[in-house]
């Protein structure tokens, strides 16, 4: 199961970026465009917005654009974004790709339709055609999301596969954030090219070694320069123990539910109480868990690049 030829694509090191947002809850677009700044200033190649972690299923597709909009307007570079664009419904995934594509983004990190459960590849690949075909724009570089575990629908090989034959120029790679290494790496041998993200960290060197393209990854939002250093040496024998170091922060981090623990870092290091500010069902983290947090992350060593 191979696809010849190299597809040129994205890689690196990026953070599934956090979305802040105001008391009321409406995104906090001056905060968000801040945030991602401050992501790309340390060690962040590019920046998948509107995913998992960015809580983008939350916001209305209006919304979503809007978030776009303004990041775009206050200067963070379009070819350094990821949107996420994949929703229930392939209107509003066109209508979101679109507005991707219109602003200048690297790409678009596309979930399958979501709801309907133990869908055949013939249902996702008449899908994910819809959505290309309906674009019709040159332009697109989309990225499949495979995240069985949240999504519930799973990306096979063979879907892949026949994507790739029938869109060569707009299926560019895949998030693969299931944990299983085993399937990321065969994604890599069976597809030349295409690029493949480790949905953490922890598998970056792994996957560097391997062909990967890299990692795309909630944690990312708080130790993107330690990502950046594996990145940086993963060629040599200094990123083993730099990756080690990657691996046990990240491990602190996904004790507790993710989103709340980024974002209680967040607000610790910042001093910015709106960064607890999530939308149901989404809640902040308890007290007690966040202390455990914070000193899980202290006897590991871990610090924050200086957010100025």
């Amino acid at each position: 199961m191979t696809i010849t030829g190299e597809r040129a694509g994205l890689g690196g090191v990026f953070a599934a970026a956090l979305t802040p947002m105001d008391d009321d809850l409406s995104a906090d677009h001056a905060g968000f465009a801040r945030h991602c700044r401050w992501l790309l200033k340390n060690g962040c190649d590019g920046l998948a917005i509107l995913g998992t972690t960015g809580e983008a299923n939350s916001f209305s597709v209006a919304e979503r654009i809007a978030i776009l909009e303004a990041l775009v307007e206050a200067g963070i570079p379009a070819d350094r974004l990821l949107p996420g664009t994949g929703c229930c419904a392939i209107p509003d995934t066109v209508e979101l790709s679109r507005a991707a594509l219109t602003l200048g983004a690297a790409g678009v990190l596309v979930l399958p339709p979501f709801y309907y459960k133990n869908i055949s590849d013939e249902g996702l690949f008449a899908a994910y055609s819809d959505v290309i075909q309906r674009l019709g724009d040159d332009r697109l570089q989309l990225y499949l999301y495979h995240f069985p575990q949240l999504s519930g629908v799973p990306i096979s090989l063979g879907l892949i596969e026949r994507l790739l034959k029938a869109y060569p120029g707009s299926v560019a790679g895949v998030k693969d954030s299931s944990g299983d290494v085993a399937n990321m790496e065969a994604m890599v041998r069976a597809f030349p090219g295409f690029r493949v993200f480790a949905g953490t960290e922890t598998h970056l060197l792994t996957m560097l070694r391997g062909g990967g393209a890299g990692c795309i990854s909630a944690t990312v939002n708080v130790d993107s320069a330690l990502a950046a250093e594996v990145y940086a040496a993963w060629q040599t024998d200094a990123a083993d123990p730099l990756q080690a170091q990657l691996t046990r922060v990240r491990q602190a981090l996904e004790a507790v539910a993710l989103i709340p623990a980024l974002k209680a870092v967040m607000e610790r290091h910042t001093g910015t109480l709106g960064w607890r500010n999530m939308r149901p069902p989404t809640m902040a983290l308890p007290a007690a868990a966040a202390g455990k947090l914070f000193a899980d992350l202290d006897a590991v060593g871990f610090t924050l690049a200086d957010t100025s």
